[in-house]
């Protein structure tokens, strides 16, 4: 009989093999259920590869999808590492989203560096805030975070679509439901075709690096994460880390509302945080929490949106085969954790 039994230790080239092996048994899936659906399936990989990277309006393409990614996944797992489960990042991104709209729809002509500098300042704040009421209700009132945290979700997308349909609808739009777009002072600039998002995300990337490899503060979130009891018994105080780290955590999803309500959407709707929150969850956790591999994982889950959307068009592939051939690279993805960390083991037979 097999068995399985927990790893002790498994060095980095084992894990890249797990992981690659995987990766290539969900090309094996997806092929035999493109083939079942007539489609060719080396076609179909092409039209991928060809919708993400093929020219460069395409990679920039693939690039600004990638940036909020990066940024939600860094802020998520910064909770992730205290063994604080945060799933509130798509409610946290529309909370900083709104609070860079409150900003820029009623003060339009404000200085453009100011006017984006209170933007960023009040997004990242509220985002925070956000995010720090399941804090508050987990240190006083030991409540779960992740139901906490999932249903503010849902709360902040309601309130957005509130205002969305009623006290900031657009009376220019013609009964659109719609919020008025952001003045040109309240949107970020571009380099060549990529708004300065990519280099905010970018410095989020080593900021985040060292502050949980070379911080106090990182230091004691690590310890928390590990065990309570070690926290408590190296003096480190444990409800002001929590309540810190889950700010952090938010503050950086709300800093990707930020940029996505005033660099892409330019304006505040329900569709600003678009799944990001729950993407950026898979990626930190496919990361195992290293910020330099969220950046790799983000800009590879950004080329598999990017391709998944063009081969749509490309190859008349219907929008739910294309979201089908998403989740089979997910599932198989996800599923190597499981020999990640345990190994296939033949039990020893015993002597009659």
């Amino acid at each position: 009989m097999l068995r399985l039994v927990k790893r002790e230790n498994i060095d980095k080239g084992t894990n890249i093999r797990i992981r690659l092996l995987f990766l290539f048994f969900s090309f094996i899936a997806i092929s035999i259920f493109l083939l079942i659906l007539n489609y060719n399936p080396i076609e179909v990989f092409r039209g991928m590869l060809s919708g993400a990277f093929n020219t460069s309006y395409r990679i920039k393409q693939t690039i600004i999808t990638a940036i909020p990614l990066i940024i939600t996944s860094i802020g998520i797992s910064i909770a992730f590492k205290m063994k604080y489960w945060n799933i509130g990042g798509e409610g946290q991104i529309l909370i900083g989203a709104f609070g860079a709209a409150l900003i820029a729809l009623n003060f339009p002509d404000m200085y453009k560096p100011l006017l984006l500098t209170v933007m960023f300042i009040t997004a990242v704040i509220l985002g925070g805030f956000w995010a720090v009421i399941s804090g508050i209700l987990k240190v006083y009132f030991n409540t779960n975070e992740t139901i906490i945290t999932l249903m503010l979700n849902y709360i902040a997308l309601k309130f957005i679509t509130y205002l969305q349909y009623g006290p900031w609808k657009d009376k220019k739009a013609m009964g659109f439901p719609k919020i008025p777009n952001f003045s040109d002072n309240a949107i970020l600039p571009s380099i060549g075709g990529i708004h300065i998002g990519l280099i905010i995300a970018l410095i989020i990337v080593v900021i985040g690096y060292l502050f949980m490899k070379h911080s106090k503060m990182g230091y004691e979130i690590t310890v928390l994460g590990e065990s309570k009891n070690t926290a408590r018994y190296a003096g480190i105080r444990i409800n002001k880390t929590i309540l810190t780290a889950v700010f952090l955590s938010g503050a950086l999803c709300g800093l990707t509302g930020f940029i996505q309500s005033s660099a892409v959407s330019q304006t505040l709707s329900i569709e600003v945080a678009g799944g990001v929150g729950y993407t950026a969850i898979i990626i930190a956790w496919l990361s195992n929490l290293s910020e330099p591999l969220m950046l790799l994982v983000s800009i590879l889950f950004a080329a598999l949106l990017q391709g998944s959307s063009y081969i749509q068009t490309a190859a008349g592939i219907p929008k739910s085969v294309a979201l089908i051939l998403q989740a089979f690279i997910l599932f198989f993805i996800l599923g190597s954790e499981l020999f990640v960390k345990y190994k296939i083991a033949a039990n020893e037979r015993r002597a009659a």
